[in-house]
């Protein structure tokens, strides 16, 4: 019975993983498909890129609660349960691998950054804190999220590993590592070529984007009115 209990936790983690903010939130405010400008990776930092901070804020903010949620929900139903350590901190990875091959986004998801803290605060409030403080200051200081998320993703089990030691949650931080750090392999390619965008940087081109009103882009009418005066005045 506890098996069967387990297997549907991983399920349900996986599942509640699966919905892709990024994407729902921005057909929500009439935003262009994340998936379809910029990097297209369904996630807030591209969102941040169609120029909407609030989606963008929405988006971090609901991918990482749904990691906290999966793994506060177990860790609750677990006295009734039975659930052990290790189906905690593997429902924390059901939910992650949810949000990089969503069931219902034909398993095109983000790369789990948001994901993963959410999981972490849950899992090891203090180890997410540190992992968080470690992303804020590369961000800050090279402008890249990538990078950002590269360095603390590989900084994470090392601070599992040597603060509290070999457990259950060290396997399923280290496997999100390398998970995060394998997403980010065309980001790496782009930050060693020096292509990389930075933390605010819009999209070149986001498809639903028009021009204003009575704006018709494009060659002047060679009939405008300043062509007329320099003809007349070379004929003078």
């Amino acid at each position: 019975m506890e098996l069967l209990a387990s297997l549907l936790a991983l399920v349900g983690a996986y599942l509640l993983g699966s919905l892709s903010f990024a994407v729902i939130v921005s057909r929500l405010m009439g935003l262009s498909d994340p998936r379809s400008y910029g990097s297209k990776n369904p996630g807030a930092t591209n969102v941040l890129r169609s120029g909407n901070r609030k989606a963008a804020a929405l988006t971090l903010l609901f991918d990482a609660l749904k990691g906290t949620a999966a793994v506060l929900i177990a860790q609750a139903l677990a006295p009734r349960l039975g659930f052990s350590d290790t189906t905690i901190a593997f429902v924390g990875l059901a939910a992650f691998l949810g949000h990089l091959w969503p069931v219902f986004f034909h398993f095109k998801g983000g790369k789990g950054v948001a994901t993963a803290l959410g999981v972490l605060l849950a899992l090891n409030p203090l180890l997410g804190l540190a992992t968080l403080a470690t992303w804020l200051i590369v961000a800050y200081f090279f402008r890249y999220s990538s990078l950002a998320a590269i360095v603390a993703a590989l900084f994470a089990p090392f601070y599992e590993l040597l603060i509290w030691g070999a457990s259950p949650t060290a396997l399923a931080v280290a496997v999100m590592g390398l998970l995060l750090v394998w997403r980010h392999s065309g980001n790496i390619k782009k930050l060693m070529a020096g292509t990389e965008s930075r933390i605010g940087q819009k999209a070149a081109a986001a498809p639903g984007a028009h021009a204003a009103p009575g704006h018709h882009p494009g060659p002047a009418h060679p009939h405008a009115p300043g062509k007329h005066r320099n003809k007349h005045k070379g004929a003078k």
